[in-house]
């Protein structure tokens, strides 16, 4: 991007950021998910002598880009050649392998750095708060997706793949990537970057029903219609529905008339195509569950059975709720995951909603019992929860990054050592921090790992095992210098 994408009143903001400011600005931005680099991309691009430091906790970034994305869905990846490039500008460093509120504290980044933009989206699944959560069995969305990625922190997750039948709660895309990665044949995912050991397992998987269940009617699903489309297509695999469950009330019908639920009638189209198949033994089967939300997990040791109660929507279109009613149905399963939501993570040193999972803010500036915190931004989940698609954060982070300058301009600031000042308390207190360069040569080692098995990648799913192809480092002075090569990635 460049500065024309500002706006007129963002522009004359700038020139006076560029009188107040003598020298470079440093800003540090910690997540390198699609949130964090479309902040540092506003920032590189607007005009200003700026610096820009990417703390990351692993040694690899592009966040749920490289990690959350399905395997099967490899287009979805192409945001990363854009990271890419911005990674590449001269004012850019990544600093990976170092945890934020761990070996380095908000307070020491604070004491180096004009402003901090926290990217660090929303790690982990909301709870259904219901017995037998825990019970053997029970997963949640973020294990399993870590798990077929290859993220080092779900990597020795395991799954009882044994089992027959598997439930998954929640009606959004991410629980349509859990479900077509259980149904799709593993010979159409040898040709992704799935990691080795979850090919492997689903090579020998048991699975042939799974069921998807909502709270809500169909029209309130959150799938798109193309991943929609993609479930009931599935090779080997017949999807059903219930005539019944796509009955309509009035409300559903009022928002079915409004332009902007063209997805939904589009869905609803779908559904209703399903309601015709006929779920013979010989198949793989999808069975599309609504108007039911979970009550308990049930079994002994481990999860045996899912208790369900049906629900009746309430109130006004648009705006209509799940009210449970008095009957109750059991769904005899083996496996459970839930995918109804995610949450952020407090970090030490930052103010936390823990209700909402969210940093307090307002249009990205971070606040504290009702006080602006100077300096402190947020963007991406972090900032408003987890919404939107991938494109959604560039505009959020624009948003940030505009109220970041805002904010420079009313006063000079005053010199920040930047990276110069907090790389020593890293190095003193970690093992090796990665770089830019470092994570080229990461990349371009699962490219070739993966080339060599028909793959765009093989990943490296144990820190360890990254680190161990770098070599020793030393003190770096600069840890932008990375060569200009070209890895062929893929995500």
């Amino acid at each position: 991007m460049t500065g024309s994408h500002f706006s007129g009143s963002t522009l004359a903001l700038l020139e006076v950021v560029k009188l107040h400011s003598g020298e470079r600005l440093q800003i540090a931005i910690v997540g390198s998910g699609p949130s964090g680099f479309y902040a540092a991309e506003a920032l590189l691009a607007s005009g200003l002598d700026i610096q820009v430091d990417m703390f990351e906790r692993l040694p690899t970034p592009y966040g749920l880009v490289r990690s959350g994305v399905a395997p099967d869905h490899q287009k979805l990846k192409q945001p990363i050649r854009v990271f890419e490039e911005i990674a590449r500008s001269p004012r850019f460093n990544l600093v990976a392998n170092v945890t934020v509120g761990g070996q380095i504290s908000v307070e020491e980044l604070q004491s180096a750095y004009h402003a901090i933009v926290f990217a660090c989206g929303a790690q982990n699944d909301r709870r259904m708060n219901v017995p037998g959560e825990d019970l053997k069995g029970s997963h949640t969305a973020t294990e399993f997706v870590g798990w077929y990625n290859g993220h080092p922190d779900y990597r020795d997750r395991t799954f009882d793949l044994d089992q027959e039948v598997a439930v998954i709660i929640g009606q959004g895309n991410v629980a349509a990537d859990i479900c077509r990665i259980l149904m799709r044949p593993v010979d159409e995912l040898k040709s992704s970057d799935i990691a080795e050991h979850a090919l492997e397992a689903l090579s020998r998987s048991k699975v042939r029903e799974v069921h998807i269940v909502g709270r809500r009617g169909p029209v309130q699903a959150k799938f798109t219609t193309k991943e929609l489309r993609e479930l009931a297509s599935l090779t080997g695999t017949v999807s059903t529905i219930e005539p019944e469950q796509l009955a309509l009330s009035e409300a559903c019908d009022a928002e079915l008339a409004s332009p902007k639920s063209a997805v939904a009638k589009r869905n609803l189209d779908v559904f209703r195509s399903l309601t015709e198949n006929i779920a013979d033994g010989s198949r793989r089967r999808i069975h599309f569950r609504f108007l039911a939300s979970p009550v308990a997990l049930l079994g002994e040791e481990r999860v045996e059975r899912l208790r369900l109660v049906r629900n009746r929507l309430s109130g006004a279109p648009f705006d209509q709720t799940a009210v449970a009613t008095e009957q109750h149905e059991d769904i005899p399963c083996g496996l459970a995951f839930r995918s109804i939501g995610y949450k952020g993570v407090p970090i030490p040193g930052l103010p936390f909603d823990a209700e909402r999972g969210v940093v307090p803010n307002t249009a990205g500036r971070v606040h504290a019992d009702g006080a602006v915190v100077p300096g402190l931004f947020v963007t991406g989940w972090i900032k408003r929860g987890p919404s939107g698609i991938i494109g959604t954060n560039k505009a959020d982070s624009l948003e940030t990054v505009h109220a970041l300058l805002e904010d420079l301009s009313k006063a000079a600031p005053a010199r920040a050592p930047g990276l110069e000042g907090v790389l020593p308390i890293i190095e003193s207190r970690s093992g090796r921090v990665v770089s830019l360069s470092d994570w080229f040569a990461i990349d371009g080692a699962e490219v070739e790992r993966g080339s060599s098995v028909g793959k765009p990648r093989e990943k490296f799913t144990r820190i360890g095992d990254m680190l161990a192809i770098l070599p020793p480092q030393g003190r770096q002075e600069d840890l932008s210098s990375a060569p200009l090569l070209e890895t062929g990635t893929q995500g």
